[in-house]
């Protein structure tokens, strides 16, 4: 197992144990106190324990190498782990809004108990920390899934503070308000879904690279003696990594070998970018055709 597996697994597992903990206490206190926000929010928690297992598949999956039907890697298969998140945060948010606007029209309004409250404060404290603590491992071996995990880490806190609100405000005399919240919570993690599935179907169709990694492509390439300019450039996202393909013009009246030593310089320094999977590079004359 590499570094990068070892630490998704380990992360992923340290949440899927904190989550199924926090949605059992959650819901419990929600059926308790008779909160529909804060047993909606328990729902949300319990949706985040299916979300972390389906990160770890994506993750142990597109760790698998190159094969003769594969060869381009399975990178792919955790940006559809991540697609597969948002599906799962778009039904949740759904679910959680039909669930206020029923109890909105039928005015099934109760006043929640203060167990309620504190059932939000410490989901609130909880799921913070989990976003911060996936988020912080995300970014260190470039996870689009496990950075998926932690938005929705952050969806169940921001669910967790429109309960309190909804919560504080039924227990003051607007028992309307804890539903209310739930259409706020719904509202939220549909965003949140929406910005993962952007990002995922970016990465399955091949889009380039942003402008920022583009321009530092090109300095690399500048920057590589010999190169007189360059024809073409082209990137693809492939899941966390980037392809890139390259066609550059050097002086005609240099040899083969010549060429070529120009050309893998330019793969050697591109490649140095751990994002970038792999960069080749094409060798034109440069003429006065192509000036």
């Amino acid at each position: 197992m590499d570094n990068r597996l070892e630490i998704g697994m380990k992360v992923s597992k340290n949440t899927i144990i904190g989550n199924a903990i926090l949605s059992i206490l959650k819901v419990l206190a929600g059926i308790i106190s008779k909160s529909n926000a804060m047993i909606a929010d328990g729902i949300h928690s319990f949706s985040d324990v299916v979300s972390t297992i389906g990160v770890i598949i994506g993750l142990k999956l597109s760790n698998k190498p190159e094969d003769s039907k594969h060869p381009y890697g399975h990178e792919k298969i955790e940006s559809l782990s991540s697609l597969f998140l948002s599906v799962m945060l778009f039904v949740v948010a759904i679910g959680i809004g039909i669930s206020g606007v029923k109890n909105i029209v039928s005015k099934n309004f109760v006043t929640p108990g203060t167990l309620a409250i504190y059932a939000a404060i410490l989901s609130i404290i909880t799921k913070e920390w989990m976003y911060f603590y996936t988020m912080k491992y995300a970014k260190l071996i470039n996870s689009s899934s496990m950075k998926a995990d932690a938005w929705h880490h952050r969806s169940d806190s921001l669910s967790s503070i429109g309960a309190l609100i909804g919560i504080v405000g039924a227990r003051l005399g607007y028992p309307i308000l804890d539903s209310i919240a739930s259409l706020i919570i719904s509202a939220l993690i549909l965003k949140v879904a929406y910005d993962i599935v952007k990002q995922s179907i970016s990465q399955l169709i091949d889009e380039s690279a942003d402008k920022e990694t583009i321009t530092k492509i090109k300095n690399k390439i500048y920057s590589i003696s010999g190169v007189e300019k360059i024809d073409k450039l082209q990137t693809r996202l492939h899941a966390n990594r980037i392809y890139v393909d390259v066609e550059i013009s050097v002086d005609s009246n240099l040899t083969v070998e010549e060429g070529h030593n120009i050309a893998m310089k330019i793969h050697n320094s591109i490649e140095e970018d751990e994002s970038i999977k792999h960069c080749m590079v094409h060798v034109n004359p440069y003429t006065s055709t192509n000036i």
